[in-house]
Order: structure tokens, then sequence, then C-alpha cells
């Protein structure tokens, strides 16, 4: 437990973007209370003390706010998955459309001429990607599986999670039993799952060699279950079904607005929300509107999941991503599509890219840039250089993106220097009852900009 610095009563006016409440002291001291929301009075415990900051947990609600909502899931505030529960899955989103506006005008001084309505799906059960911690915790009876407490490095007393799917909800109990009849359950760290249709893969991490008993009972276990098990002793590359019998396990989310399916591998980066990814992939290519005749670029395009689309309204579309094995996906998947003849692929490192590697790959019509969280600075800037230099650049660019603060970052880049245009912007709830913000944004070629002597 987390020591007490002294309880009080405090106002709050606001969330972070850890979604914990934010209050001020009269001396102005900030102080960020979590489980606290915006208009209510609470009685903070303090647990953590700086010069100019406070931070501790609300202990007692004196006037609720109308967006507090009972949390479903018992374990909500001990383990760090969730953060938001507490609130209206409504202003949830427009908290996160708020975050997404401030980031934009703050960090880059811009606004967008419109506002997108936010995209939902699902709120419960929605997780199909998820790591799953293992510790063998005698105080706590034993093994444990399932994510960290809040702010903590210790594993919660987990035994149901409303966020992923029932089915994977109710092996988490039948797991820590597994686990704990293996012979080696305090080298087992971690547990990744992937879930595509009606297949659940479980991927176990192991620290050293594994019994031909362990594998019986692995067996056991997923025939009792309806799961696979692949087994992982060193990095992701060395994941590999349980007993070796070819890696193909089922595992695909569909895109039925383009007639897509996509197979991937249990450690392949893939959303955890196959349902709002639907409506996120429809979204950017009804705002790319890709022509017949367009030659697209998809930038950090991963095994395909806009190239694949975009392959079906584009001329051609060119996939870019830094993983070559992701790039091996994106071939695969893109024959298994009858696209490969309008799908190219390359691998190639993003984040050093220069003016002049981009003008070497010639002239696009449009671009999808969807990065990771660390944004597409070394893109945006090679843009900025090589329209300086004369290159005419794509007319327009979606810009999807899981981080608002480097989407700002880039955002004013595209605007200050390339001379682009932020026509739209809207968020994404692809992670409900998290502070995590996926968020979209349109760009159009304005003017050129002007060339440096």
């Amino acid at each position: 437990m987390k020591p007490t610095i002294s309880d009080e009563w405090l106002r709050i006016e606001a969330l972070d973007l850890e979604a914990r409440g934010v209050a001020h002291r009269g001396d102005g001291k900030v102080v960020f209370v979590a489980g606290a929301l915006p208009g209510e009075r609470v009685r903070a415990r303090i647990t953590r003390s700086k010069a100019k900051w406070e931070s501790g947990e609300a202990v007692e609600i004196g006037d609720g706010a109308y967006t507090r909502v009972a949390p479903r899931c018992a374990h909500f505030g001990v383990c760090g998955g969730c953060s938001m529960q507490h609130v209206d899955a409504a202003a949830q989103l427009a908290f996160k459309q708020r975050t997404l506006e401030d980031d934009l005008l703050h960090l880059a001084q811009l606004r967008p001429q419109i506002m997108l309505r936010p995209l939902a799906g699902p709120t419960w059960g929605y997780r199909h990607r998820a790591r799953l911690t293992v510790r063998v915790v005698p105080k706590k009876g034993g093994v444990l599986v399932g994510f960290h407490e809040r702010g903590s490095s210790y594993v919660a007393d987990m035994r149901s999670c409303a966020v992923l799917p029932p089915r994977v909800s109710a092996l988490l109990l039948p797991l820590r039993a597994l686990i704990a009849t293996l012979s080696c359950p305090q080298r087992l760290p971690q547990i990744e799952l992937a879930v595509g249709g009606d297949t659940v893969v479980l991927v176990l991490r192991h620290l050293q060699p594994l019994l031909e008993a362990d594998r019986a009972l692995l067996r056991a276990f997923g025939a009792a279950h309806g799961v696979r098990w692949w087994l992982q002793p060193g990095g992701p590359q060395t994941a590999a079904p349980l007993d070796g019998e070819g890696d193909d396990d089922g595992l695909a989310y569909a895109l039925p607005e383009f007639g897509v399916r996509m197979p991937f591998k249990p450690t392949d980066f893939t959303q955890v929300n196959h349902s709002v990814n639907q409506a996120l992939v429809g979204r950017a290519l009804r705002l790319l509107a890709p022509a017949a005749h367009d030659r697209v670029a998809d930038w950090f395009c991963g095994l395909g999941n806009f190239t694949l689309p975009l392959a079906t309204r584009a001329a051609a579309v060119f996939g870019v991503e830094g993983s070559e094995a992701l790039v091996q996906r994106a071939r695969a998947n893109a024959a298994a599509n009858a696209l490969a003849a309008k799908a190219s692929f390359e691998a190639r490192n993003l984040f050093d890219l220069d003016a002049a590697a981009l003008r070497a790959l010639g002239a696009f019509d449009k671009w999808l840039v969807d990065p990771p969280r660390e944004g597409a600075l070394a893109l945006c800037k090679a843009l900025v250089d090589a329209r300086v230099g004369g290159f005419e650049g794509p007319a327009r660019i979606v810009y999807v993106s899981c981080n608002p603060a480097t989407l700002a970052r880039d955002a004013g880049l595209l605007v200050h220097q390339a001379g682009y245009a932020l026509r739209a912007a809207g968020v994404v709830n692809m992670f409900p009852h998290t502070s995590h913000v996926e968020s979209i944004a349109v760009f159009e070629r304005a003017i050129a900009p002007t060339p440096q002597a």
C-alpha cells in the first residue's frame, strides 16, 4: 500500500492525459487525483509530494459529477489496464476530442477547419490483443496472470477482465492453475494474447526450456479451452507453434467493405479493436478519396491494413514499413487477396528518411501515414525540404495517429513549413475506458513554400 502523506478536500477542475483529476491549491500547487472527475469535490489521499505538484487518489466523493458511472470491472482502480471506467462513454469521447484539439492548438497553433464526428464501437470485450504478465506471488495464493497494477510493477490479482473478449476473460483463472503445474512457473514472465475471428492464440514467453510434461499440459489445456499455444524462448522472432506444425493458425481479421481478409501471426502488430479498425479504415479511405488513376503511398504500412483496401480503389499503392517481417506478411496478404499487381512493398527505416530519398521514390498523388507513437518526424521534415526544393508533394495526406502530441508536432511542420492546410481532424476510440487517444487528420496541399536562398 502506498504511504499516506495527508488527506484533504479538493475541487477538481479538469482531467490530465492520464485521466486523473486536476486541482489547484490556494498556493498554486497542482494536485493530480486518480479517480476524480471535473466538477467534483473529493477527499484526496496524497501519496506523493514534489516541489511543484502532488498526486494521490480519491477516497471519498463529496459532489459526484454527472459524467460519473459505476465501473463494470471489480478490479478497476487497482488494475492499470483501464483508467476511465468511472466515466460515461460519451464523456470519454469528449475528453479525447478535447485532448486532440488542445494539442493541435497549444503545440502547433492549429485549428482544424472541420472537427470530425468521433469514431466509436464496442466498449466492452473489444481487446483482441493483450500482453498479460505472469508472476508467482505466494502471499496472494500462488500464480497471478494479468495486467500490472495502476502505477506499479506488481501484477493485479485479476479474476476477470471486462475489456477482454468474454471467452478470454474466462481463461484467467484456468491459466493461473495451469502455470502453477508447469516445471518452471518463475521462468514464464508473460503470455501474449491474439484473437482473430474464432481463433485464440496464446504465446507463452519462457526463459528456460520446457519439459515434455509441460508441453503435454499445454496441449491438454488448449484442447479443453479451444486455444492454440505458441512458445517464445527469445525475442518476438523466435515465437513458433507449440509443436512446430506450421504457422497458419487461422488468425485473421476482415475488412468487409473492401472484400479483404488479413491473416496475421500472433506477434504481428495489429489493432486491438477489430470493429473500430474496420470503421477507421473506411473513414481513412473516404477522406483520402483515391481515384482510379492515383498512385498512393502508405507510410508505416505494417501488414497492409490500409494498403490492401487502397489497392481496391487506386491504380497503384506503395507500402513502406520498417519491419522486413511485416513487409513479407503484407506481400503474402496482397497475393492472398489477388491485389499483388497493384500493391508493392518495401522495407525501409522511415526514421532516417531525407528529401533526396523521398524524391527518388517518385511522385505520389496521395499519402496515407500511420506511424507509431513516435510520429513521422523524419518523413514530414523530408517533405518540407523536398517541397522547398521544388518537389510538389501529394495533393492530400491522411494521417492516422496514436499520439496526439506527435501528430500536433508533425502537423505544425506540414502546415507552417510545407504549405499544407489542416482540413479536418477527429478522434477514434480504439481503446475505450483508457486515456489512449487515437486520431485522424486530413491535410491538403495549399501553397508552395518559398524556396530558401
